[in-house]
């Protein structure tokens, strides 16, 4: 099944920037505005340890009320410590990432805490056999760049989550991994598994295969204290680290989209100063994921054209500072794969890769406003993907593709079919769909009339069956594996 040329390079990693919710004035309005936010009205840190980090930089500290301002001097200062560009590794040098500028990137997300059973069909709990599954069929999807632990293990008690969710992803694909470690414990004993697989000796800095999540930022404007003292331990080990923080238009942002915008970039604009005071230098990515909420139900939605916009709109803010970004495409309140999913992830991945967003998560394998993943899903936004992938990639235009004398050669009344031209480019200017039915409708009945949904499962099962029948070498080697379960309580 993994086969060293199933990726394509012709549209690896395609520049987007095509598409700009926001124009450079109300880009460079919205960043004053979060601007005068982090000096007049500050933000909440709770954690002395945290306070102590921005007083040792020159932040105004008020130590009664704990509410820490920035002046825009010390952010800009920040902001020009910060790299703008930060390599992502795989563990096969064909899946690393160079995240910055306009590159594009997909990959997996979430926390769910539901999956769709791929052999029941029925709505089960999560569980970490789920996570190591995932990781497989990823493993095998071409337009799926990285995989961000997407489900909760719920077999697993809480504190031996964190590293035995990373060990179930890192077993099982060669592609960068991302995820959450939840506390500064949970922090340590994932870099030091890390630095376990990667050799020690500082290894895991130089080639970072993982990195992590912090949900640091309470909104509105106020750092979590166990987000923070687990932020203080990635930091000083200089793993990259995604700061993320999601407001929800008119619950814990203004429900405008561009004071939405406002608050989520002075979060991230206070991240990065924290990162940055802490350990400058340090590969920090933007990961701001603003979000709208149902005030008509109050509960998140992820589906609506909006929150495409904004993700969109947060891409071109992190370009403004020069810092790579993470965000969120592919959400759906869609509960299967459905004509609804496939419509509201088909707007927000293209708005996002068309922004030239770098690191797009939740792309590929969500349902239900990131309560439910399933295969079947993840195999038809892998699909989607591709074709966002060749959307943002454009029209290529140079002597040859002009095709001067390919219309010459054919002239008036003549016939492109059979020409060297035509099968020099026939795979090089479309997509070739591996779900997508494009047959006459009798060839499709004979074929027994199979939707989007039941291929989909059927790929999905054959690269877990495959897996399943596979003998050789493992993706952890035996010893370092043994030494990893002497350490860690690996479930």
């Amino acid at each position: 099944m993994n086969h060293p040329d199933r990726r394509s390079t012709r549209w690896l990693s395609p520049i987007g920037g095509q598409y700009q919710p926001l124009s450079l004035d109300s880009i460079g309005r919205i960043h004053q505005t979060s601007l005068r936010v982090l000096e007049e009205v500050g933000v909440q840190v709770d954690l002395p340890e945290g306070r102590e980090v921005f007083a040792a930089g020159g932040a105004a500290i008020d130590e009664a009320t704990g509410r820490v301002r920035i002046d825009p001097e010390l952010v800009e200062r920040c902001i020009q410590r910060a790299p703008a560009s930060v390599r992502l590794c795989g563990r096969r040098p064909d899946f690393d990432l160079v995240v910055e500028g306009q590159r594009t990137y997909f990959g997996t997300g979430g926390a769910a805490v539901k999956i769709v059973d791929l052999a029941t069909q029925q709505v089960r709990s999560t569980c970490l056999k789920d996570i190591a599954d995932f990781a497989k069929v990823t493993e095998e999807l071409e337009n799926v760049d990285f995989f961000v632990i997407p489900c909760t293990a719920q077999d697993v008690e809480q504190a031996l989550l964190p590293v035995n969710e990373f060990y179930a992803a890192l077993c099982n694909t060669t592609k960068h991994v991302i995820g959450p470690v939840f506390t500064a414990a949970g922090a340590r004993e994932v870099i030091a598994m890390g630095e376990m697989l990667a050799g020690g000796g500082g290894s895991l800095q130089s080639c970072p295969f993982l990195s992590i999540t912090i949900s640091w930022m309470n909104s509105p404007l106020r750092f979590d204290s166990v987000g923070t003292q687990s932020l203080i331990e990635v930091v000083k080990k200089r793993v990259p680290v995604t700061l993320s923080s999601a407001p929800m238009a008119g619950a814990t942002s203004p429900i405008t989209l561009a004071g939405t915008l406002v608050q989520l970039h002075a979060e991230e604009l206070a991240g990065i100063v924290f990162t940055q005071l802490l350990s400058p230098g340090t590969p920090v990515i933007y990961g701001g994921i603003p979000s709208m909420a149902d005030m008509r139900r109050l509960k998140y939605i992820g589906g609506g054209v909006e929150f495409g916009m904004m993700n969109a709109a947060i891409a071109q803010l992190s370009q403004y500072i020069n810092i790579p970004n993470h965000n969120s495409a592919g959400i759906t309140e869609a509960k299967i794969p459905d004509i609804q999913a496939v419509y509201e992830k088909c707007f927000a991945i293209l708005q996002c890769a068309l922004s030239g967003s770098n690191f797009i998560h939740h792309a590929a394998g969500i349902l239900e406003s990131l309560l439910t993943i399933s295969h079947e899903q993840l195999v038809i936004d892998n699909e989607i993907i591709g074709m966002a992938r060749r959307a943002v990639h454009g029209i290529e235009v140079d002597v040859e593709r002009l095709a001067f004398r390919a219309i010459r050669e054919a002239g008036p009344g003549g016939s492109f079919v059979e020409m060297d031209h035509t099968l020099d480019y026939l795979n090089q200017e479309f997509f070739e769909p591996m779900l997508a039915d494009r047959s006459d409708r009798g060839d499709w009945e004979q074929m027994g009339m199979e939707g989007i949904e039941q291929k989909a499962r059927k790929r999905a099962q054959a690269i877990l069956e495959a897996k399943r029948g596979f003998v050789g070498p493992s993706l952890v080697p035996r010893q370092t594996d043994a030494q990893i379960r002497r350490r860690f309580r690996i479930v």
